[in-house]
């Protein structure tokens, strides 16, 4: 998913109407604490960085097919190996300062104490859908993200291409695991018997 504050600027309004900010002259002034007020009543789904509030696009109709296909078939899979998968929003805490919502995020221990209640300290796998107006987002904004909150594997599903390229950390960088491709199943490196068809995943309904 991509972000369009910056360009359309940013009003907030709660879903009791108490509070309706123009965030725009705040960008870059926003403290984590008033980030994490603010995201718990706000109609919109935001990430955060270093002071300035980010709002992903409104999701599309396919998007949401593959989304929900991929959650399903981890939901599935995970759920028989005793690990968890959630799906945005939830906000996913990169480092101090910095928070994302990723499409899809799972640890592989329900147990895992760095699944917390208001939002996860990290994961073990996150997977973005690239989004049309803005790819680079999750191709190269979000893959130096996730590597800095060291998220062993990242899968960038994109419809553009109908590609989907799964990532593993090596040295504080991704590594590209494979780029799978219509015809070709997307093995996991770290869910071991994971595999999804890249074909069953954009053909979603």
């Amino acid at each position: 998913m991509t972000v369009a504050a910056q360009r359309f600027g940013l009003r907030i309004t709660t879903p009791d109407s108490r509070t309706d900010i123009d965030a725009g002259p705040l960008q870059g002034l926003w403290t984590e604490a008033q980030y994490l007020q603010l995201t718990e009543h706000a109609r919109l789904l935001i990430e955060f960085t270093d002071g300035r509030l980010e709002v992903p696009s409104m999701p599309t109709d396919r998007h949401q097919a593959i989304s929900q296909f991929l959650f399903l078939a981890l939901s599935s899979f995970v759920g028989n190996h005793g690990g968890k998968v959630r799906y945005a929003p939830l906000r996913l805490r990169i480092r101090d300062g910095k928070f994302r919502e990723p499409d899809l995020l799972l640890v592989r221990d329900a147990g895992d104490p760095r699944r917390g209640n208001a939002y996860w300290r990290g994961a073990d796998v996150v997977m973005e859908i690239v989004s049309p107006d803005d790819p680079e987002r999750d191709t190269r904004t979000k893959r130096r993200d996730y590597a800095e909150a060291r998220i062993p594997e990242y899968w960038i599903v994109n419809p553009l291409d109908e590609t989907i390229t799964v990532l593993t950390l090596a040295g504080g960088e991704y590594t590209e695991h494979g780029v799978f491709r219509r015809g070709q199943p997307a093995p996991s490196a770290c869910l071991n018997g994971f595999a999804p068809r890249v074909s069953d995943v954009f053909d979603a309904p």
